[in-house]
């Protein structure tokens, strides 16, 4: 005679209780309202900022909450304006040019450039932030800026790496410094910003320049940096900001090379061949075959 245990039924699950607040919560949001007849950006009515605002300032509105104070506002468009385009020598253009000549629609060779933008080609921004807020942290626990500069200097020189945001492959002096440090400067001296970032920039390109026959400026990505610090952006947003620039350079690149209607231009100009490093043309020794599954 066989014997069976008695089956326990599993206690049913607990009732699950769905309340319309849960559902229209679960893409909560505090940038934008979104109803029929109405869009609220950060609580202003879209009719309220369209041809009131700047770019930049709409920007920073969505970015930070609130709209920036006119010198803000201002700091912010002109580094937007600052970082636009490098021409195809940035591998994001490039990279753009030529996925416009290939047939792609103008958004697709637009994110290709855009996904170009990263910690080598792109990020220089962030990490220069990053060095900057390091810096700053430094001199408020009472360091000389100078001397805490030196000794990040001989840090990343000692590790052989290149300290972000300063010296140019292509400019022995970045057209872009000067502008962008002397608004910084002056809103500085205005009280409009703290100034921090920049005395901690211009301590760092001092003591990359000490006992080197030519200096090192910073470029774009310092420069920039600066500015973003000085206005109170983390770093990873340095970043973004420095896309949502680029991307201008990008978009205008590809329009212009899927314009003029080229097909699948590849890096090299079509008389140019690609080196090669390797075996020397060779046949297959008689009889003998390939081997197939």
């Amino acid at each position: 005679m066989t014997t069976r245990t008695p089956t326990t039924d599993p206690a049913p699950a607990p009732a699950v209780s769905t309340s319309l607040d849960d559902v229209t919560g679960w893409w909560s949001t505090a940038v934008s309202r979104i109803r029929p007849g109405e869009i609220l950006l950060r609580g202003y009515p879209v009719q309220q900022l369209i041809g009131q605002v700047t770019f930049a300032e709409q920007i920073w509105l969505m970015l930070r909450g609130d709209l920036p104070t006119a010198a803000q506002g201002r700091l912010l468009e002109a580094a937007l304006v600052a970082a636009v385009d490098h021409g195809p020598q940035a591998p994001s253009i490039a990279a753009a040019r030529m996925a416009a000549t290939c047939g792609i629609g103008l958004n697709n060779a637009v994110a290709t450039g855009v996904n170009l933008l990263g910690d080598v080609h792109g990020g220089a921004g962030q990490q220069c932030m990053e060095v900057l807020a390091r810096l700053e942290e430094a001199v408020a626990a009472g360091a000389d800026p100078d001397e805490a500069a030196g000794h990040l200097v001989a840090e990343y020189r000692a590790a052989r790496r290149h300290v972000p945001g300063f010296g140019h492959r292509f400019h022995p002096r970045d057209p872009r410094r000067d502008p962008l440090l002397t608004l910084v400067g002056k809103a500085a001296a205005d009280g409009d910003t703290p100034g921090d970032a920049l005395r901690a920039g211009l301590a760092l390109e001092r003591a990359l320049a000490a006992g080197r026959p030519r200096p090192v400026p910073m470029n774009i990505d310092g420069a920039t940096a600066i500015v973003y610090r000085e206005l109170g952006f983390p770093p990873e947003l340095g970043r973004g900001l420095f896309v949502l620039s680029r991307s201008v350079g990008i978009l205008a690149h590809a329009w212009e090379e899927k314009a003029a209607g080229a097909r699948i231009k590849g890096p090299l100009p079509r008389p140019l061949l690609p080196g090669y490093e390797g075996a020397a043309p060779r046949d297959l020794p008689p009889g003998e075959r390939l081997e197939r599954p």
